[in-house]
């Protein structure tokens, strides 16, 4: 008997141009366009399988572990169907296209990192769901294409459906059909970008995305300033930024965007307040770091950026991430050693915050912090869009249930 299986994996995107703010919360159209960073797979992921049977009575959904609801009109719900009807033209085109379209589907997720934790798993989660759909019902649609099914999932999650550098682009038609994904350059345009991932905390978040941005759209006027007057400017010069492989520029406005956008927060009417002391220390930090490159002749080596949460994500040309770990990890000692997937440090490279901190970096710009003030570091770099992977990596046993069940 015929199995129809897919299994996918699709990475985490960081937003350097912050999406803030729906015009439409059932479509899920952006009030701006936004820009993201894709990373790497191999370290941040989330793995579909997704099967379909005639013996499956409903469709079902598990994530690591844990059965969900697929709610009537939900966006699970609205994703699966727009990704059945897709296959129903390609059923309807085919003379011998087996009817998977009308077969119940059993869905298991995982993701590698925790959920909710201001980590984009929802966006990856999303974007591996559509790409393990569109795979096991052979849709002949291009990512941009399922960038619009995957954004009616979660925003960002259209974003996570190319590697490299990609912008969601606002749009301008009611239908939502022209608001979608588009990659501004591959991973191979620009290689050398790395990004350090501090937890500072892996619970779920006070104020979700979803509830914060409604309140930010209805009480903060320095939201519709940033809509109107600053992002299309931003985006037009990070998109330029990225094809010149310019960090200076693509630093500077990448931590202006996130100063902003917290600052949006801060204005939403009640404030809304995502970071914490340790987020402000990471500020410094880099600031200072910043400050001392420029003053020895040299130009911007890092850039921060903060979504929905307190999590520091830090971008830097690969030359300077060995001497950036050290730096965090002299303020934030670790009570886990440091996971060196590139291999940074070793027994004669020295240990991280062992090492001299850079030359003219003033030691007083913030306090050292109690051991797991930041509880995790995670060294990756620009990745590649969505996988699609082989019958070793389903999810599923051979009973179309999870093979793993949280207890």
């Amino acid at each position: 008997m015929t199995i129809y299986q897919a299994t996918a994996s699709a990475p985490v995107n960081i937003a350097c141009i912050k999406y803030w703010g729906k015009k439409d919360t059932k479509l899920i159209l952006p009030t701006n366009s936004s820009l993201s960073v894709t990373l790497d797979q191999d370290h941040l992921r989330s793995t579909t399988t997704s099967r379909a049977d005639p013996s499956f009575t409903k469709d079902r959904l598990w994530l690591n572990g844990q059965e969900e609801e697929i709610k009537a009109g939900g966006r699970l719900a609205t994703c699966i169907a727009e990704l059945k009807r897709q296959r129903r033209q390609v059923e309807e085109k085919g003379q011998n296209a087996p009817t998977l379209s009308q077969y119940g589907v059993h869905i298991c997720s995982y993701n590698n990192f925790p959920t909710a934790a201001g980590l984009a798993s929802s966006a990856s989660g999303f974007a591996a769901l559509v790409a393990s759909l569109a795979a096991l019902y052979e849709l002949p649609a291009s990512p941009s294409q399922l960038s619009l099914i995957a954004r009616q999932g979660s925003g960002s999650a259209c974003r996570s459906l190319m590697g490299g550098y990609v912008a969601w682009e606002e749009g301008t038609k009611e239908d939502g059909t022209d608001s979608l994904a588009v990659q501004i350059a591959p991973r191979e345009h620009w290689p050398d970008l790395h990004a350090l991932i501090l937890v500072v905390s892996d619970d779920k978040k006070g104020t979700s995305s979803t509830s914060g941005m409604q309140r930010s759209v209805e009480t903060s006027e320095l939201l519709q300033h940033r809509i109107k007057h600053v992002v299309p400017v931003r985006m037009r010069a990070i998109c330029d930024a990225i094809k010149a492989k310019d960090f200076d520029s693509f630093a500077q406005i990448t931590m202006q965007d996130s100063n902003q956008f917290h600052a949006v927060a801060l204005d939403t009417d009640p404030p809304i307040f995502y970071m914490n002391d340790v987020s402000r220390a990471i500020i410094a930090l880099i600031v200072e770091y910043n400050r001392a490159s420029v003053a020895n002749g040299g130009s911007l080596k890092a850039a921060y950026t903060y979504d929905a949460g307190p999590n520091a994500v830090v971008y830097t040309p690969k030359q300077n991430i060995r001497e950036i770990v050290n730096l965090i990890v002299a303020y934030f000692p670790q009570t886990q050693a440091f996971k060196d997937p590139f291999g940074l440090f070793g027994d004669s490279n020295g240990q991280p915050g062992e090492l001299p901190l850079p030359p003219g970096f003033n030691p007083l710009v913030a306090k050292k912090f109690s051991p797991d003030a930041v509880k995790n570091l995670i060294h990756t770099r620009v990745g590649d869009g969505p996988r699609i992977l082989g019958s070793d990596d389903t999810l599923l046993g051979d009973d179309g249930l999870p093979k793993v069940i949280a207890t």
